[in-house]
């Protein structure tokens, strides 16, 4: 996934939210990063934009579907 595009398919309120749906989208086969402005979880204050959940840009389409049919 190194080389790989990324894009955002969600986006959470926190890091609980973001990891079940990590773990959806692994349930798929789908590879999935979680990245938040939160200084690695030790200021989630300071996360303004929220806890984001990105896939390569060629499963996005599918990943949201998951996430959707999960909530």
């Amino acid at each position: 996934m190194s080389d790989a595009e990324l894009v955002v398919v969600s986006t959470f309120l926190n890091h609980i939210e973001a990891e079940l749906a990590q773990g959806a989208l692994e349930a798929a086969g789908i590879e999935s990063v979680i990245s938040a402005d939160d200084a690695g979880g030790l200021r989630p204050h300071l996360s303004l934009v929220g806890v984001r959940v990105l896939v390569r840009a060629e499963d996005a389409e599918q990943a949201g579907k998951i996430l959707e049919e999960s909530q």
